[in-house]
């Protein structure tokens, strides 16, 4: 099993509901095909860098999981053929970046914020 981070821009154009049935779709379809969620972060509504299909805004999603590696590949198929998704991109995590994860989800300060606020 691996670790991977879910990034996904839907359309702004979504209702609350909509938007929280899109992230259960993925979530259970990751469950089904033996993955786990590790933590979702919805930041909502942002501004984007440039027009999206004619759109400035769109409504962000970040999934932490874990998989196997042939899982990617239908995940992308499905978030493909979804039209309610504007963007995705999929991350691999290496353990540097999983300990990471671990410890801000914890509320532990890394040392670079440590530095930052001194």
């Amino acid at each position: 099993m691996n670790n991977y981070e879910l990034m996904v821009i839907f359309t702004p154009v979504l209702s609350e509901e909509d938007f929280k049935a899109a992230q259960k779709k993925y979530t259970d379809l990751i469950a089904e095909n033996g993955g786990s969620t590790v933590h979702s972060n919805p930041w909502g509504l942002k501004s984007l860098a440039y027009p999206i299909q004619k759109k400035t805004t769109g409504i962000y999603w970040v999934l932490q999981f874990t998989a196997s590696a042939d899982f990617n590949e239908k995940l992308k198929i499905q978030m493909l053929r979804d039209e309610q998704i504007m963007r995705h991109m999929i991350t691999k995590l290496d353990k540097y970046a999983v300990e990471y994860n671990a410890k801000k989800l914890m509320g532990v300060s890394t040392l670079i914020q440590q530095k930052a606020e001194a």
